[in-house]
């Protein structure tokens, strides 16, 4: 039967091999559509948007940098009235807030990331080690300040997020600027003990990666690590599934698929809800800031 098979329709059969050849590898139908936009005031400039259980916290560079709850409700968040001010003594800190990773049991970190000079090749990147617990009782950063490391072994800017690779959880970031960009993987207790980022101990894989990162989002039941990206310096809507792992065995981002939105605003951060056809973006922009994402795999 099987021989037969392979006389009369080899083409067949040499599509079946192929497909069992290409298995997980196979270019997955991954669509994104953006559907409703609204605004989430006092933000200022929003600059990303976390879920950590059923909570939501957007963070923006107001005149201090500011976190602020929310609640999803439909394809809204509803303010939870806390907002966390990232000052010491009312002294702006964390002005710049470029992402939240948090993981339960293990060390919080808030990235900030300031452009020293107009032509973007002079970064200070900041990663601050604090008490999620803490800031969320005092809300504020007095007393909930762990650790200050210097991330200099970043190019451009720093963007923490968990990620998992053979069962172990890393702290990701990547860089913003056109050239060189690569996605770093730090070991978090090491990094929670450092005072800078190029420490022997703290780096454990580096891989090289697209332009204009501005946030990170990792999908663990898919081990697929998204970059929140801009199609040009600041400017319209880019998201970049990537294969984590086969990027980290490569030295070289493996991207599964690439959508671009013709949105002309900053793009700078994605999280799914707990539905994971479904999340919000938040952009720069001053109104109408955040946008409901339906997603198909």
């Amino acid at each position: 039967m099987q021989v037969s098979l392979l006389i009369k329709y080899p083409l067949m059969m040499g599509l079946l091999a192929m497909s069992f050849l290409w298995g997980a590898s196979q270019l997955p139908e991954i669509n994104l559509q953006a559907e409703k936009t609204f605004n989430l005031d006092s933000l200022g400039a929003g600059q990303g948007i976390s879920r950590i259980g059923n909570q939501y916290f957007a963070y923006g560079d107001r005149e201090i940098g500011v976190i602020r709850e929310y609640k999803r409700v439909g394809d809204s968040l509803a303010y939870q009235h806390n907002e966390i001010a990232l000052s010491i003594d009312g002294k702006d800190v964390i002005g710049h807030p470029t992402g939240i990773a948090y993981h339960k049991g293990l060390p919080t970190f808030i990235g900030n990331s300031v452009r020293m000079n107009p032509e973007g090749t002079q970064w200070k990147a900041v990663i601050y080690q604090v008490d999620w617990k803490g800031l969320q009782t005092t809300r504020k950063l007095d007393n909930n300040l762990i650790s200050t490391i210097e991330d200099d072994a970043c190019i451009q800017g720093t963007r923490p997020e968990y990620v998992q690779y053979k069962k172990q959880w890393y702290v990701a970031t990547a860089d913003y600027g056109n050239r060189k960009n690569e996605v770093r993987l730090y070991n978090p207790l090491a990094l929670a003990k450092a005072q800078k980022t190029s420490e022997k101990g703290v780096l454990y894989k580096r891989f090289s990666c697209g332009a204009f990162v501005q946030n990170l989002l990792w999908i663990p039941e898919k081990k697929i690590l998204v970059l929140i990206q801009n199609q040009i310096e600041g400017r319209r809507w880019r998201f970049s599934f990537l294969d984590f792992e086969k990027s980290i065995e490569t030295g070289e981002q493996v991207v599964l698929k690439t959508i671009d939105i013709d949105k002309a605003d900053e793009l700078e951060g994605f999280t799914l809800s707990d539905n994971p056809l479904e999340g919000f973006a938040v952009t720069s922009s001053r109104r109408m800031n955040t946008t409901f994402i339906r997603l198909q795999w």
